[in-house]
C-alpha cells in the first residue's frame, strides 16, 4: 500500500511508539515511497530486527457491518489483557459509517499492537498502519493483514480469528463463506479462505468467531493450512468471543500449546455464555483426524445405502439437531439416531466407528450451554431435506468423500 510523506511520518511514529515500548517492528523498505529507515536513522534511530514471541494471535475484526458495535466492544476486551514479550496480539479493526458513532465514529481500517489499558470504552493501544480505504470482504486483503502481522511480530506459533457474519458454506441464497462487508458488498468464500492462509504459509490455530462456521466442508477445506480449527456449529450470540477471558488464560498458561489455546477459545466462550444462559456451541478439531473420518464417514454411508431402510433415514434427518439454517445438521447426533433405528449389525458397527473417530481424534473439545444444544457434537455437516446446491461438488469435502452421492441419495427416497 503506497504512503504519502504524512503517512510515513506517522508510521514512524507509531515505530517509535511501540519500540519504547519493548517491540521492534519490521517494516517493508521496497516501496516507492522516501524510506522509512532513512527517515528514522536520518534523526539518530537504528531498527533492529524485531524479536521472536512465543505466539502471535492474529485477530480480523471485520467490523463493517451491523455489528460495528461489538467490534469496538471486543477490541476493549482485549485492551483489558493486552500484549506481552511472549504473546503479541495483533488486530486488524474496520468500520464504516451508518452503524456505530462512537469512539471518534472514524472510518476504513485501523491495525494495533494491542496494549493494556483500564479504558472500556476506547481503543487506546497504538495505531501501527490505517487504511482509509479498505475492503475487508477481500481475501486478498486478509492475506496482506496476515502477512504483515506475522513479518511485523515474529512467533514460533500463530493463531489467526476471523472475525464476523459467518453462514458456514452455504446459505439459501446461495451467498457463503465469512467476513462480510457492507460498504463493499464482497465476503470471503470457503474455498477463498483456503487460499488466502495458503498464501500466508498457514497457522497453528484458525478460528472463526462468526456464525455456523465449523463444518466438514469448511475445515476440510483448510486442513492442510491449520493444526487446530475453532468454530461455532450454531449462530454466534452478537457478543462473540469473550477476549478477556480468552487472552487472559492465554497469558497465564506461559507457553502453551495449539491445542491448549484451542481449547482455551471454546472454553471462554462456552463458559461467558453458559453463566448468562444463553445458547451456544463451540468446538476445536484437530485437522490430523480428517483421513480417517472420511474414510470411517464413506464406509458407514456405504453401509446405510446397502442397508437401504428409507423410513429410518428419512425419519433421522427430520429429527436430527439441525442449526439456524435447516439444513446444517449435528453429524454425530444423526449417527447416533440411526444407530437406534437401525438393527442391522454393519452399520452400526461403523457408525461406531465413525463416532468412536469423531470424538477421539477429530473433535478433540466440544462444548455446549443451554439444554437445546446438549446433542451436539461439535461439527455440523449439510443434510438438505429438499434440494440439493450443485456449487457443493467445487469443495474439497465433496471430492474427497462420498457425502454428495449419498445426500442425493437420500434426496431420491
Amino acid at each position: 500500500m503506497r504512503k504519502g510523506m504524512a503517512g510515513i511520518l506517522f508510521a514512524a511514529a507509531a515505530v517509535l511508539g511501540a519500540s519504547a515500548w519493548g517491540q521492534g517492528i519490521a517494516v517493508d523498505f521496497d516501496q516507492p515511497n522516501p524510506s522509512l529507515k532513512d527517515l528514522l536513522e536520518t534523526n539518530g534511530v537504528h531498527l533492529r530486527a524485531p524479536e521472536q514471541a512465543d505466539w502471535t494471535v492474529m485477530v480480523y475484526v471485520n467490523a463493517k457491518n451491523d455489528l460495528e458495535y461489538f467490534g469496538l466492544k471486543n477490541v476493549n476486551q482485549m485492551e483489558m489483557i493486552g500484549s506481552t514479550d511472549k504473546v503479541k496480539f495483533v488486530v486488524e479493526l474496520g468500520r464504516m459509517e451508518g452503524f456505530d458513532e462512537s469512539d471518534g465514529d472514524w472510518t476504513g481500517s485501523r491495525r494495533y499492537l494491542i496494549r493494556k489499558d483500564d479504558d472500556e470504552d476506547h481503543v487506546t493501544s497504538p495505531i501501527l498502519a490505517e487504511i482509509p480505504k479498505s475492503d475487508m470482504g477481500d481475501w486478498r486483503h486478509l492475506v496482506e493483514f496476515t502477512k504483515w502481522a506475522k513479518a511485523s511480530f515474529p512467533a514460533k506459533r500463530t493463531m489467526l480469528i476471523v472475525w464476523n457474519h459467518g453462514s458456514g458454506w452455504l446459505k439459501s441464497l446461495n451467498v457463503k463463506g465469512i467476513s462480510y462487508d457492507d460498504e463493499t458488498g464482497h465476503n470471503i468464500t470457503t474455498t477463498q479462505l483456503k487460499a488466502a492462509l495458503q498464501e500466508i504459509g498457514g497457522v497453528d490455530v484458525y478460528a472463526s468467531d462468526a456464525c455456523l462456521m465449523q463444518m466438514p466442508e469448511v475445515a476440510y477445506e483448510i486442513r492442510d493450512q491449520a493444526a487446530y480449527i475453532v468454530g461455532s456449529e450454531e449462530s454466534e450470540p452478537k457478543d462473540g468471543y469473550t477476549y478477556d477471558d480468552f487472552f487472559k488464560r492465554i497469558v497465564a498458561a506461559g507457553n502453551p500449546t495449539p491445542e491448549q489455546v484451542g481449547a482455551f477459545a471454546v472454553d471462554s466462550y462456552v463458559d461467558h455464555y453458559r453463566d448468562r444462559r444463553i445458547g451456544s456451541t463451540q468446538s476445536l478439531i484437530k485437522t490430523s483426524g480428517f483421513p480417517e473420518f472420511v474414510r470411517l464417514l464413506d464406509e458407514w454411508t456405504a453401509a446405510l445405502m446397502a442397508q437401504n431402510d428409507e423410513v429410518s433415514i428419512r425419519m433421522a434427518k427430520y429429527e436430527a439437531l439441525s442449526f439456524f439454517y435447516p439444513e446444517h445438521k449435528d453429524l454425530g447426533d444423526f449417527v447416533r439416531i440411526l444407530d437406534e433405528k437401525i438393527s442391522d449389525p454393519d452399520v452400526r458397527r461403523k457408525g461406531a466407528a465413525l463416532l468412536a473417530s469423531m470424538e477421539g481424534k477429530l473433535v478433540v473439545k466440544s462444548r455446549t450451554s443451554m439444554e437445546q444444544y446438549q446433542r451436539a457434537t461439535g461439527l455440523a455437516i449439510y443434510l438438505p431435506q429438499y434440494n440439493f446446491a450443485d456449487a457443493y461438488d467445487e469443495l474439497d469435502f465433496a471430492k474427497a468423500s462420498h457425502w454428495a452421492g449419498f445426500v442425493r441419495w437420500c434426496l431420491l427416497r
